[in-house]
C-alpha cells in the first residue's frame, strides 16, 4: 500500500470515507445490546489472537530499534501480555457504561401545547490520527462504536503491523455481531499523504481528533477543513493560597508533579502565595530534590532558596513533560489567576485553600477545562471523572471541554412532540 502514488492514496481515502459514511447511518440505529455484543466479540478476538498481535508488535519493535527510536518511544509501542489484558479490560469497562445514544432530556410543555426536548445522537464519522501507542486503536474504536459513530483510524507508521493485527480483531468482532465492518476502518498506508487527505474529507468526516505530540496536533489544527477536538499543551498549575492547609498543599504539589512526568495533566508551574512561600518552599524543594526534579524559580523564590536555577520568561509557558518545575511566588490569589490565564494552556489548574469564598472565585475566574480545589491535577483523566475511558482531553470550548468520553462523542438535537398541533 505504501508504494501507491498520491492520487491513488486520495482515492483510497475517499473510499474509506464513503464506506464510513454508509456504515455510520446503520451504526447510529444499532441497539445498545448489539453494540455491546460487538465489543464483547472484539474482546474475545483479542484474547484468541493474542500471539498474532504479539508477533506483529515484535515486527514493529524490531523496525523501531533499527530506526533508532528512543527507549520511551519503544516502551509506548510495546504490547506486553499485561497491556493486552488492559485492552480487554478496557473493552469490558466500556460495555458496562450507559449508552448515551437516544437519551431524551429536558422535556418541557410549551404554551402552545407541544413538548420540546433534546435527544442525544452520534456525531457521525470520526477521524482519529494518533502516534505510537497501538492500544489507542482499541480505545478509539470502542468509544466510537459504543457512541454510535463510524471511525477512520490512522495510527503512526511505527505501529503499522500492531494496528493492522488489532484491526483484524475489530473487523471480526463487528462481523460476528452483524454490524458493518466499515464501522471501524484502520488506514493501511503509512504515507503521510493519507493524513492530508483525511483532513480534507469534509463530505465524509464530521470530526477529527488528533492524539500525539505537539507537532502532529499543530499540523492537524492548521490543515484540517473539518472541526477538530484537541489540546496542544498541558501547562498545568497548582496555586497554594495563604489560607491553605500546608500538609495538604505539600502532598498535592508533590503528587501533581512527580506521579508521572510525561503526561498532559502533570503540574508544570507551582504558584505560592507570599504568605506561605518561606514556610513551604524549603520543605517542597527537599522533596523535589529527593525525586530528582530540577527547580527554576522567580527572583522572590530564589531569595528564599538561592540554589534554585533562575526561571526565564519562556519557562512560564513551557510544557516540560520532564522532571523540571518552574516556581513563582505571587502576592495573592488574583495574581495567581492572572498568571494562569496568561501563561496556561486551559487544561487543568488547581488551588489549595481552606477559604471557601476564595475557592469559588478561583473556580469562576480560571479559564481552564478542569479547575480543582484541594486536589492534584493528576485527577484530570476520563477514568477518574467516571467516564470509564477517554479519547483525549479537549481544551477547546466547542463542543466539548475536558476529558472526552462517550457523551463527548455525541451531540444533541431538538425533538418536538405534538398531537396534531398547528401554529397560528
Amino acid at each position: 500500500m505504501n508504494a501507491v502514488i498520491s492520487e491513488s492514496i486520495e482515492e483510497y481515502m475517499q473510499q474509506l470515507g464513503r464506506r464510513a459514511r454508509e456504515a455510520s447511518a446503520e451504526l447510529a440505529m444499532a441497539a445498545p445490546g448489539v453494540k455491546n455484543e460487538a465489543l464483547q466479540a472484539i474482546a474475545g478476538q483479542l484474547e484468541s489472537r493474542r500471539e498474532t498481535i504479539r508477533e506483529a508488535n515484535r515486527r514493529d519493535l524490531e523496525q523501531g530499534r533499527a530506526d533508532g527510536l528512543d527507549a520511551a518511544m519503544l516502551d509506548r509501542l510495546e504490547l506486553t501480555d499485561e497491556r493486552i489484558d488492559a485492552m480487554i479490560e478496557g473493552l469490558r469497562q466500556i460495555i458496562a457504561l450507559p449508552d448515551p445514544v437516544g437519551e431524551i432530556t429536558d422535556m418541557d410543555y410549551r404554551p402552545s401545547g407541544v413538548q420540546v426536548g433534546k435527544m442525544r445522537v452520534p456525531l457521525g464519522v470520526i477521524g482519529i490520527i494518533y502516534e505510537s501507542r497501538p492500544n489507542v486503536t482499541i480505545d478509539a474504536a470502542a468509544l466510537c462504536l459504543k457512541s454510535g459513530n463510524a471511525s477512520i483510524l490512522r495510527g503512526g507508521k511505527e505501529a503499522i503491523h500492531s494496528n493492522q493485527a488489532i484491526a483484524g480483531c475489530v473487523q471480526a468482532g463487528l462481523k460476528q455481531a452483524g454490524l458493518p465492518e466499515a464501522a471501524v476502518q484502520v488506514v493501511e498506508t503509512t504515507d503521510r499523504a493519507a493524513v492530508g487527505a483525511l483532513l480534507r474529507m469534509k463530505e465524509h468526516v464530521d470530526v477529527i481528533i488528533p492524539r500525539g505530540g505537539k507537532g502532529l496536533i499543530e499540523r492537524v489544527a492548521a490543515e484540517s477543513r473539518i472541526p477538530v477536538i484537541k489540546h496542544l499543551d498541558g501547562i498545568c498549575h497548582v496555586y497554594v493560597d495563604d489560607q491553605a492547609d500546608l500538609d495538604k498543599a505539600k502532598a498535592i504539589a508533590i503528587n501533581a508533579k512527580t506521579r508521572r512526568y510525561g503526561v498532559c495533566n502533570a503540574m508544570e508551574t507551582l504558584l505560592l502565595a507570599e504568605g506561605v512561600a518561606e514556610t513551604l518552599l524549603p520543605d517542597l524543594a527537599a522533596a523535589y530534590e529527593e525525586k530528582g526534579v530540577e527547580l527554576r524559580g522567580c527572583p522572590r523564590s530564589r531569595e528564599i532558596l538561592p540554589s534554585m536555577l533562575p526561571a526565564s520568561e519562556e519557562d512560564w509557558s513551557t510544557e516540560y513533560l520532564a522532571p523540571i518545575l518552574s516556581i513563582r511566588v505571587v502576592p495573592d490569589m488574583e495574581a495567581a489567576i492572572e498568571h494562569i490565564n496568561r501563561y496556561g494552556s486551559h487544561h487543568t489548574d488547581s488551588m489549595v485553600s481552606e477559604n471557601f469564598s476564595r475557592a469559588r472565585r478561583f473556580l469562576a475566574a480560571v479559564d481552564s477545562s478542569s479547575v480543582m480545589i484541594n486536589a492534584s491535577t493528576a485527577f484530570a483523566d476520563g477514568f477518574e471523572y467516571g467516564l470509564g475511558a477517554e479519547i483525549g482531553i479537549s481544551t477547546d470550548k466547542i463542543h466539548v471541554r475536558g476529558p472526552v468520553g462517550l457523551e463527548g462523542l455525541t451531540s444533541q438535537k431538538y425533538v418536538v412532540f405534538g398531537d396534531g398541533h398547528t401554529r397560528p
